[in-house]
């Protein structure tokens, strides 16, 4: 029995409440029904807490930010910290009587989340303008571990943002982060590596020191084997390359490769005085067979030296485990959800055999982290699952709440795909699950948050509650009481115009991600204009495309009535709303692109355009300007861009252009066409 069960059950039942877990974004109370009780509790007057067992008040938010330290008589909340009760590590029991709060902990993060889960309830009994109810609650994670992936890949936020971050994940229960460094860690040992704008080691400990006060511990993954073009694009370091033309992949036989990897593993390690982990990448890497040693065993002949290091410094190594998969032909099964049960056992009884012929080579000491974005409730995910388990090594998953989308997340922020593999998780009573960010198409940080509550809902409370409700809960969190309803519901109205400006101004064949490395773009890759001397054709052809662009723009109408009636009345988290309106507006720019050209094709007139490059300006210094409150726009001017293997938009450009490069191109197209 889940969170938001129990609050509609003690409207019927009187707050009788005891279960293991319960809902990370407090609901609602419904204040109208006659079987509620009340306490006697002023939400703003709870100012003195007193532990019968002296141990400290831990950090606080909201409601209890200033709350101190009293005596038994003149405290509402009295706590103690009893390792012996009946719960995980991070449980706790909270008791709301007619007088008093009672809270006994398991631990310092039991009481931490304690504090936060009274905070939240003492929130929404003032949002409902109200007495504190009557509540008994038994609260513990479902999962151990519930890491969050910071990705530095192409960008970085102002330093103060991530101070902010980690206060919003402490109240989400979030309790990890694993950062992907790569080069905005100025390593001391290595400094070619860490970009100009990076942060120094004392910065990253400041921030752990930060995370950990907050029951989140900070761990570094720094890539290894491949994606390790932050480091072998620089001149001095092409010599260890796999192949000499590409910087993706090291050589694995070269003992200087260690070298070089064993200097940034300690750095990191510097940086995160409190992890416990050492994150070694390893995926996606195909490597030039050499030695008389195939792919697989040249993996592991790496995969085995960085876990010994790992333990030698005494942090447990986590391994994105797909390579050795994809070499045992064992791989293509956990995202086909539509091959059968004996279909993936036929092919695992195959090829299993290629992995138990080196099965003594998998480091026992590492975690195999089985990711899976779309598709992790497919049988053949959950059988890769059991053989690590099955053959005595450690699996965790890795979901996802944001990979290649443009924009925005979308798939509902990804939240079927997050719920269904922390269900599994839990089932398979797996120590933890990993939810990635992806940096590679960058949209704004803000944006993952849905995701991430998601993740911080369904990783501690397991799936029981129904993703539309949580939806709703969202809504009631980050914009205010009165806007749970679905006529608030905007996100996923903005997915549909979000998916068509990806290619609206494209040709058939035009792909955005590496538009800036094309030889002539203008004409490969943008989509042709009116010909002034044939009228109409050109709308004849574009007809799929024009009703999209109207379809788009019907729905971010609705989109920006929605936004604009949010902020008008007031609503909070008006910084999300005002991404989300830069979004929207971009999205509305491409449509009436098209629809302006449309009008050229039917009469000629290129007044009709003639704005066009102005209107573009407007929406771009809009949107770069409500961008840049948190993010840093731009790269250093010395920063050196890699090759780009997988075509990532925010590695096109130094400067934030990267993100509207085919609006850039249209215009310079139709202002080279045209001569306007």
């Amino acid at each position: 029995m889940r969170f938001l069960i129990l609050l509609i059950f003690i409207v019927s039942c009187n707050s009788n409440i005891s279960s293991d877990n319960y809902l990370n974004i407090i609901p609602t109370i419904d204040v109208s029904s006659k079987h509620q009780e009340f306490s006697n509790i002023n939400a703003q007057k709870v100012e003195y807490a007193y532990s019968t067992k002296n141990d400290k008040i831990p950090i606080t938010y909201g409601f209890l930010k200033n709350i101190s330290e009293g005596d038994s008589e003149s405290s509402t909340i009295k706590f103690e910290i009893d390792d012996s009760i009946d719960l995980k590590s991070e449980g706790y029991i909270l008791n709301i009587e007619k007088e008093n709060i009672l809270i006994t902990a398991k631990d310092q993060a039991g009481l931490f989340y304690a504090f936060v889960t009274l905070n939240q309830i003492l929130e929404n009994a003032f949002a409902q303008k109200t007495s504190v109810p009557i509540l008994n609650i038994k609260d513990q994670p479902s999962l151990d571990f519930r890491p969050i992936h910071l990705d530095l890949k192409h960008h970085t936020e102002k330093q103060s943002y991530y101070f902010d971050l980690i206060d919003h994940l402490a109240n989400l229960k979030i309790n990890g982060i694993i950062v992907e460094l790569e080069d905005k860690l100025k390593y001391e040992s290595r400094p070619e590596i860490g970009s100009s704008d990076s942060f120094s080691i004392e910065w990253w400990i400041e921030l752990s020191d930060y995370a950990k006060l907050r029951n989140i511990i900070i761990n570094p993954l720094v890539q290894g084997l491949g994606h390790a073009s932050f480091i072998l694009k620089h001149e001095k370091n092409i010599h260890l390359r796999d192949k000499p033309e590409s910087d993706w992949a090291f050589n694995p036989l070269n003992p200087e490769t260690y070298e070089l990897q064993f200097d940034l593993y300690l750095d990191a390690i510097k940086a995160t005085p409190h992890g416990k982990y050492l994150h070694i990448g390893g995926d996606e890497v195909h490597l030039v067979e050499r030695d008389n040693k195939t792919e697989l065993e040249l993996n592991l002949i790496w995969l085995n030296k960085v876990c010994e290091f790992a333990e030698k410094h005494e942090r447990i190594p986590i391994f994105w485990d797909d390579m050795p998969l994809k070499h045992a032909g064992v791989y293509n099964p956990m995202f086909d959800d539509k091959i059968s049960e004996k279909e993936v056992d036929e092919i695992w009884n195959k090829n299993e055999i290629n992995l138990m012929n080196f099965i003594e080579k998998f480091p026992k000491n590492a975690v195999y982290m089985r990711w899976n974005y779309q598709k992790s409730d497919t049988y053949g995910n959950l059988k890769a699952m059991d053989w690590y388990s099955n053959n005595e090594l450690t699996v965790m998953g890795a979901t996802a709440g944001q990979t290649r989308w443009t924009l925005m997340p979308q798939n509902q922020s990804n939240i079927p795909q997050i719920k269904s593999f922390a269900s599994s998780s839990v089932d398979k009573k797996l120590d933890g699950l990993l939810l990635t960010l992806w940096d590679d198409d960058s949209p704004h940080f803000e944006l993952y948050k849905r995701g991430i509550a998601a993740f911080a809902q369904y990783s501690w409370s397991g799936n029981s509650l129904p993703i539309k409700e949580f939806k709703k809960l969202f809504r009631i969190k980050n914009f205010g009481f009165q806007f749970g309803e679905d006529n608030y519901a905007f996100i996923d109205l903005l997915e549909k115009p979000v998916g068509m400006w990806l290619n609206m101004l494209l040709s058939e064949n035009g792909w955005r991600p590496g538009l800036s490395k094309k030889q002539n773009p203008l004409e490969s890759d943008i989509i042709d204009l009116p010909n002034l001397d044939k009228k109409g054709e050109w709308s004849k052809k574009h007809k799929v495309r024009i009703n999209d662009a109207k379809r788009s723009l019907e729905i971010s109408l609705k989109v920006e009535t929605i936004i604009n009636n949010l902020i008008q009345s007031e609503s909070k988290n008006l910084y999300l709303l005002e991404i989300y309106n830069q979004v929207n507006e971009l999205t509305k720019f491409s449509s009436n692109a098209i629809l302006k050209l449309e009008k050229v094709d039917f009469d000629g007139d290129l007044k009709h355009i003639k704005n066009l490059e102005s209107e573009f300006n407007i929406t771009k210094e809009k949107f770069e300007k409500i961008y840049s409150k948190t993010r840093i726009l731009n790269k250093p001017d010395d920063y050196i861009l890699d090759q780009d293997h997988h075509h990532h938009p925010a590695n096109q450009t130094k400067n934030f252009d990267w993100q509207f490069l085919s609006e850039i191109m249209l215009i310079k197209k139709i202002k080279e066409t045209y001569k306007i």
